[in-house]
């Protein structure tokens, strides 16, 4: 008993030292502690909560949740930094017990704490933190009012005002296990991939070329295309399903990402970062390339998805679909669709022989006849006045035509329409006159304009009336529109603008008419072994007869052995064989009087037949004459060709001889006639 009072005092020296502490604290700070009875509170906001689902009801009244730390903003007057110790929170429940002892406070509610000291201290404001407790369990909200008391505990001022009054409302957020919230998170982010990439490579298939794929696209993509095209025909409605969806995930994620993280800045980051990267950016650029097997795969999904949405999707589609039209794809306008295929050719099948015929194809209609005919003066025309024999029809078969205009003393003036055909009956020894057969067959002759579009020619073409057509432009004649021919143009004119390419057949002569290119390695045929040589015979038959028995008697070359009499015949009736040449007195030392000439390499062999000739010979230069059939030359039958020491002129006219001309070959007796008719 008689230590007590030791004990005591060593019990009470710390709150003996604390308070002189603190007033020594005063002092040298030079502030007073604030007198708590100054203090009047006039009103209070909520600045921030911890938890979201806070609000401000009709009333003003202020709402939090439970399980959160939210900081309110008082105003009034006498404010400072120790107003916390006289502000409570009491319960509307205990407002009778304060109306029967208006000069206490009720008893303070442990659901709403008020931490210690208040925040940003103005003379008129403060920030209090207040921490909301759990609400008791089958509570589902729970009002407060705000109480002030002086340092006797009386009360000084209730603020029971609507505006001033605070709720705690149950947290109805859904707290889930942690490997579960994961697992909905990434659901969720999958599910916005999903959709992000079903709205843009879904919507990117165009239903005219899903139509296209489906009908000539390989077996895997036709089995896509199939079931993607329903849909794709609900175009809006599809649309509208997918970005419902995709919000409302979105959401769902953003909001998921809140409870689980918290309300901060990280959970802004992450559920930024998340949905831009794994819901848009990643599957937008997988879909864009393989839209239609995600799609095709995906394709229960986004039925039932569509069938979720129904009732706000479809009535949206609905007035997309009146407002904005049907949808009709993309349609390529023929400038577009050349475009197309001339980039895509380095990566499609297509070869450039093949690419050329489809652009012109598509471009027949853009061209005209001027633009492919062959102008009037490059064209073979035949004159009505003209007569079928040989020279004639060797011309015609010569020009590689088989359709030949008429024209009348100007070649502007067309009359007739000659076929090659035609001649097939027709004997060049009956001389027939070109008016005669075109009468017979009179084919018709059809005119075009120059400005005709080449699709229009190739349709009159295809009639099968004529492959040939009269090209007219029409120009102005003293004050009056005439019509005059300025070319013709043909159905291998207008095939070679489709193929981008020349057609050239056997019998061109010509790879462009336009241009005059000739065609190389062309053979060219000679129809003279057709002509009758007998009626042009320029000796007698007795005189031919004789020329033929001493060739093959008294030159070796010539003997039936080497050559038949009857290939001898024949040679002998040539027309560049037998030669006639007169001797014109005025002139006697005209180059064109002598057959040999004195050291000039000759490769032809004479027989003459008629008339005679002075040779002048060896280094004496001495002369004599000779008559018919003498020879000369007879060196060019054999290998080689020897320049001679020989000079042979015509003595008197006419002179009729036979030249042949040779090249040195192998063969004993190698004969090839030449065409030109020099002597």
């Amino acid at each position: 008993m008689t230590y007590t009072a030791p004990v005591n005092l060593v019990l009470m020296l710390p709150k003996v030292l604390m308070l002189l502490f603190f007033f020594l604290w005063q002092d040298s700070t030079g502030q007073e502690v604030p007198s708590l009875n100054d203090t009047m509170i006039i009103g209070m906001r909520l600045e921030n909560s911890s938890k979201a689902q806070t609000s401000i009801l009709e009333k003003g009244m202020i709402q939090v949740v439970e399980g959160s730390l939210i900081h309110l903003r008082i105003y009034g007057t006498g404010i400072h930094r120790f107003s916390w110790r006289r502000i409570q929170f009491v319960e509307m429940t205990s407002l009778s017990t304060f109306m029967r002892n208006f000069s206490i406070c009720p008893q303070r509610t442990s659901d709403l704490l008020i931490q210690p000291y208040s925040d940003d201290v103005q003379n008129t404001s403060a920030i209090l933190s207040v921490k909301v407790q759990i609400l008791r369990k089958n509570i589902h909200f729970k009002d407060y009012m705000m109480c002030l008391e002086d340092h006797h505990g009386k009360s000084r001022q209730l603020l029971k005002d609507s505006h001033l009054l605070l709720r705690v409302i149950e947290d109805k957020a859904l707290h889930l296990p942690p490997w579960l919230e994961i697992t909905v998170v990434v659901t969720l982010l999958m599910l916005s991939g999903m959709f992000s990439g079903l709205t843009l490579g879904l919507i990117a298939l165009d239903p005219m070329g899903l139509r296209i794929v489906k009908n000539c696209g390989t077996p895997k993509e036709r089995e896509y295309a199939t079931k993607i095209e329903p849909l794709r025909r609900k175009g809006n409605y599809l649309l509208c399903s997918l970005l419902l969806g995709n919000v409302l995930v979105n959401s769902s994620l953003t909001i998921l990402l809140d409870t689980v993280i918290g309300e901060n800045i990280w959970s802004i980051v992450l559920s930024t970062i998340s949905i831009v990267l794994f819901g848009e950016i990643l599957p937008q650029a997988i879909c864009s390339r393989h839209g239609l097997a995600v799609g095709a795969n995906t394709v229960l999904i986004t039925r039932f998805v569509m069938l979720v949405t129904f009732p706000v999707a479809y009535p949206i589609s609905k007035i997309l679909d009146y407002l904005l039209g049907k949808e009709m794809g993309t349609v390529y306008n023929r400038e577009k669709l050349m475009e197309m295929l001339r980039l895509t050719q380095p990566y499609n099948d297509l070869l450039k022989e093949e690419l050329n015929i489809i652009e012109g194809a598509l471009e027949l209609r853009t061209k005209t006849v001027e633009n492919v005919m062959t102008p009037l003066k490059d064209c073979f025309l035949v004159s009505s006045d003209a007569i079928l024999d040989f020279d004639t029809m060797t011309e015609i078969l010569q020009s590689g035509y088989t359709r030949i205009p008429i024209y009348m003393k100007e070649k502007t003036n067309i009359v007739d329409m000659l076929y090659v055909k035609d001649l097939a009956f027709v004997d060049p020894d009956d001389r027939t006159p070109l008016k005669t057969i075109t009468k017979f067959y009179s084919h018709p002759i059809h005119y075009v304009c120059n400005t005709t579009r080449l699709d229009s020619v190739l349709e009159e073409f295809k009639k099968g009336k004529s492959h040939l057509a009269i090209v007219q432009m029409m120009h102005e004649l003293n004050q009056e529109q005439v019509l005059e021919v300025v070319g013709l143009v043909t159905l291998e004119d207008v095939i070679e603008e489709i193929i981008k390419s020349e057609i050239v057949d056997e019998s061109d002569i010509y790879v462009d008419n336009r241009s005059k290119r000739k065609v190389t390695g062309l053979r060219k045929w000679d129809f003279s072994a057709f002509r009758d040589y007998e009626a042009e015979a320029k000796i007698s038959k007795q005189l031919l007869l004789a020329a033929h028995r001493f060739l093959s008697t008294e030159i070796l070359q010539f003997c039936p052995s080497l050559i038949s009499e009857k290939y001898l015949l024949r040679l002998l009736k040539h027309r560049d064989v037998i030669c006639e040449l007169k001797f014109d007195e005025n002139f006697k030392d005209s180059p064109h009087h002598y057959l040999y000439t004195r050291n000039k390499m000759a490769d032809y062999f004479i027989l003459i037949l008629q008339g005679k000739v002075e040779v002048e010979a060896c280094k004496e230069n001495m002369k004599f004459e000779n008559g018919p059939f003498s020879y000369y030359g007879f060196m060019a039958l054999g290998p080689s060709i020897p320049a001679g020491n020989l000079l042979l002129c015509v003595l008197c006219s006419p002179v009729c001889f036979l030249i042949l001309f040779f090249y040195s070959f192998s063969f004993p007796c190698p004969i090839l006639l030449s065409n030109h008719h020099s002597i």
